[in-house]
C-alpha cells in the first residue's frame, strides 16, 4: 500500500457504497466501536485502511 492510500480519507456515504450497506449500518457500526472513524468538525472520516481492515476481521 502506498503513502497516500494509507492516509485516503472516506465519507460515510463512500464506505457504505463500497460495502453495500446503509449509511446507517456503518454510523452504527462506528458507535458500537467496531469502525474506527474521525470527526472532523461536523464530518465524519473513515481511513481506508481501516475500512479494509474492518472488512477483513468481519468477513466470513
Amino acid at each position: 500500500m502506498t503513502k497516500d492510500s494509507q492516509f485516503q480519507l472516506m465519507t460515510t456515504t463512500e464506505a457504505a457504497k463500497l460495502l453495500r450497506v446503509s449509511n446507517l449500518t456503518i454510523y452504527r457500526w462506528i458507535k458500537a466501536g467496531k469502525l474506527p472513524a474521525s470527526k472532523l468538525g461536523r464530518n465524519i472520516r473513515i481511513k481506508k485502511t481501516d475500512l479494509l481492515g474492518f472488512v477483513e476481521r468481519n468477513a466470513l
